[in-house]
């Protein structure tokens, strides 16, 4: 029996990868709505394919309520953000009044909303480089090792040790909200082209069309965080999305993945958020405002309920 025990708000990629790697050194249990998933995970474990071709699958607990899993005290979210409101509500039932819940989300609001629902004291912000693949419900197939960058706070540190015995890299640093508009402006070129065009990360550098889109989705949202006085960890976004599009052009991005499973996608935590950012600053944000919008209709489109 592991003596640490750590909570996982989600069914999905990250959260199936989390699950993995950390069922080594502590008992997981992942809490979720998704059915299938949660079947998966009961009875088969969580199968890690690594970057090798190799399996692995490790045992873990699943709660489909949070009364199944009350007085947690660790936990991480790795939930959609549209799923985030949900997330704060099952974690202000189950979470221990001193324990820490670890965003490492995409998109922008999610620290905030689980802010408002337990406190800043109990939310920990971070952002996540890991990537993964979503073969099969509780199948997953890492995108090779990342860093967690996350703020320091006080009641982190035995997350922290328990993600780095786990084998995360983990770098505290202050400016997370600056890092975490760097993958924003990232990933507001790349995912919703990847997701539009159906292709993986480095087919985006195929057209010059293409990359010319994605260069300018990538500065509009710059110039936003700009006018935000956020500073970004580079200084070229144009230069630094067409080397990101370069380095993962095998991964297929989280919003592709949402769209080939006719799922809701975090659109609008990415380039919704964007815009909405922008309205703020008085800054125009037309490309994200397209693709915002072509995405939702893609989607649409998918489930059949195109209006």
């Amino acid at each position: 029996m592991k003596s640490e025990k750590i909570l996982i708000v989600g069914t999905g990629a990250m959260a199936s990868l989390f699950a993995a790697r950390l069922a080594g050194v502590a008992e997981v249990t992942l809490l979720g709505t998704w059915e299938a998933g949660l079947d998966a995970l009961e009875t088969q474990g969580v199968c890690l394919v690594g970057t090798d071709g190799r399996e692995e699958s490790f045992a873990v607990r699943v709660a489909r309520s949070p009364e199944a899993c009350t007085g947690a005290k660790k936990a991480i979210v790795l939930v959609k953000s549209w799923q985030t409101h949900r997330a704060a509500d099952q974690l202000a039932e189950c979470l221990h009044p001193q324990g820490i819940a670890l965003t490492l989300q995409n998109g922008l609001g999610n620290r905030e909303i689980l802010e408002n629902a337990l406190g800043e004291e109990r939310v920990g912000f971070g952002i996540t480089t890991t990537g993964a693949t979503l073969l099969e419900p509780g199948r997953v197939r890492s995108g090779g090792e990342g860093t967690i960058h996350f703020r320091p706070h006080p009641n982190m540190t035995p997350l922290v040790e328990l993600l780095t015995k786990a084998g995360f890299v983990m770098d505290p640093v202050e400016d997370v909200q600056g890092l975490l508009w760097g993958k924003l402006v990232i990933n507001s070129a790349i995912n919703p082209l990847t997701a539009l065009l159906e292709v993986p990360n480095g087919a985006l550098l195929a057209s010059s069309s293409i990359m010319e889109v994605m260069v300018s989705a990538a500065e509009e949202t710059a110039t936003v965080a700009a006018a935000l006085s956020v500073k970004l960890p580079f200084a070229d976004p144009g230069a630094q999305v067409m080397d990101v599009a370069q380095g993962t052009g095998e991964n297929i991005s989280s919003m592709l993945q949402d769209i080939r499973r006719g799922a809701p996608t975090e659109i609008e935590a990415i380039s919704g958020a964007v815009v909405r950012e922008g309205e703020r600053a008085s800054i125009s944000t037309p490309i994200n405002w397209t693709l915002w919008h072509l995405v939702q209709g893609k989607v649409l489109l998918k489930q059949g309920r195109d209006t």
